[in-house]
């Protein structure tokens, strides 16, 4: 059988060698046009041929497809090159579970999703297991922990499904000597994955953290909750009750445990909750957890974490559940999220001189993300609140228009900052302050002796350089 792998902008190469490597013929469509030219030679090495979609009229027999979940084409625009194959489709997803199929069966493995929190889920999942010198892979880069330690084995790598895969070959390499590491043997007793859409499905727990905005890809043939609909190939989902009810309630899997703030037909819900900018209070109870090792369990604890702001407790809440689907004992949840401070690159607390700087950085903050932050200030007039980011983050842009109007409903002042914030003061109705560098909002802050509420839309790995 042949194999044609598409897309090779996001991680296409590193499954297409993957396969190589195993003795399969594998030919690669750039569909893109973005290879590197290390990558070509890559693509050499393995004897792996580059080719178009016209080239298939030379091809008979079967052919199995590899294409990313956001792929443009349709199946039928890619058959009519040559009608007469036997196809079959797979995602990049389902190409590295088949590939990771005999990896990782000694250990607890986390795969994370969502539209919203995804990386936040991930570190504090992180600080629960942290016993277990945890695998990452993140937004923030490929890590390991050694004794609390982390290690960082790449910090600018994407959170495509080809570098999960990748993440574990740069934990063995640094765990080989013959291969330079440092480290004599492998050290990981869990990993998690955070994975933009969707999940490959090799996770004993799958968290699908939320679908608070549908939006769309594949130039609009598909949906965000379309693409994550793979972690319910996941031996336990945790999901969302509200995206569960919304966008799965016809999908049949024997493990599905719910969470939600409000809804007490959940699995886990909360009973109360004390919100404050230092250390939020919430009281949980569950019932009925499907485990690990098939139990079914049932209880509530009190949780006393920073989560600030209700989206932040959700998190939470799809955080606790994960760890009890894998049997984890509830005094290591409670410290590992008392341990929790936030992430730089999200949400996070710092004190510089007199003010207290709650920073929302995130690729995907979008009007609703806003909302909930201001919301958890709870009116409290020492803090300036800022709004700005940047544009061609991720593939959901922002609705400025929805921003704007945010911000003429609300009584708070707002100071506007960065291209977005830019864009959205030609938008609001009211007199709004604009200040181009950000830098400037922290300065004018200390300056003041005022606190500040910094919500911004980048990749903080960006905005950290400059």
């Amino acid at each position: 059988m042949n194999i044609l792998v598409i897309d090779l902008t996001h991680g296409g190469v590193k499954i297409a060698v993957s396969l190589a490597k195993k003795g399969k013929s594998v030919y690669c469509f750039d569909i893109y046009n973005t290879i590197k030219n290390i990558e070509k030679r890559m693509l050499d090495i393995y004897g792996i041929e580059l080719i178009q979609l016209d080239d298939l009229k030379k091809f008979n027999g079967d052919l199995k497809v590899i294409y990313p979940v956001h792929l443009p084409l349709s199946n039928d625009e890619i058959k009519q090159y040559n009608p007469d194959l036997n196809y079959t489709f797979i995602t990049h997803h389902d190409a590295v579970a088949e590939i990771l199929n005999e990896w990782g069966k000694d250990i607890n493995k986390i795969e994370v999703t969502g539209v919203k929190g995804k990386t936040s889920c991930v570190f504090m999942l992180k600080d629960i297991l942290i016993d277990d010198n945890p695998l990452i892979l993140s937004s923030l880069g490929a890590l390991i922990y050694e004794d609390k330690k982390e290690i960082i084995l790449q910090k600018n790598i994407s959170i495509t499904p080809a570098n999960t895969k990748e993440c574990i070959n740069l934990a063995y390499k640094l765990a080989n000597p013959l291969c330079g590491g440092e480290i004599k043997n492998q050290i990981y007793n869990c990993a998690i994955f955070e994975s933009s859409l969707g999940v490959s499905g090799i996770g004993d727990v799958g968290l699908l953290t939320n679908i608070v905005e549908d939006y769309p890809i594949a130039k609009n043939k598909s949906s965000a909750s379309i693409a994550k609909k793979q972690v319910f190939k996941c031996d336990i989902v945790c999901c969302e009750k509200e995206s569960l009810d919304k966008y799965y309630s016809a999908i049949k899997h024997e493990k599905i445990n719910s969470f939600s703030l409000n809804d007490k037909s959940s699995n886990l819900y909360t009973e109360n909750i004390d919100y404050s900018l230092d250390e939020t209070t919430v009281n949980i109870i569950y019932k009925d957890i499907k485990t690990k090792s098939g139990e079914v369990i049932s209880g509530e604890m009190e949780i006393k974490t920073f989560a600030p702001g209700s989206h932040h407790v959700l998190n939470v809440l799809g955080v606790v559940e994960t760890a009890l689907s894998l049997n984890i004992n509830t005094d290591r949840i409670i410290d590992g999220l008392r341990n929790y401070k936030g992430i730089p690159g999200r949400t996070n607390k710092k004190i510089i001189e007199n003010s207290t700087i709650i920073e929302e950085i995130n690729p995907g903050i979008n009007t609703k993300a806003i909302e909930a932050s201001i919301n958890m200030l709870d009116n409290d007039s020492t803090y300036i609140i800022s709004i700005g980011g940047d544009y061609g983050i991720t593939c959901e842009e922002i609705d400025e228009d929805a921003v704007a109007d945010l911000i003429d409903d609300i009584d708070e002042e707002i100071i506007l900052t960065g291209d977005v914030g830019k864009s959205i003061t030609k938008k609001v109705n009211k007199k709004i302050i604009y200040i181009s560098d950000y830098k400037s909002v922290y300065n004018l802050a200390i300056e003041t002796d005022r606190n500040l509420l910094f919500i911004y839309r980048s990749d903080y790995k960006t905005l950290s350089k400059r």
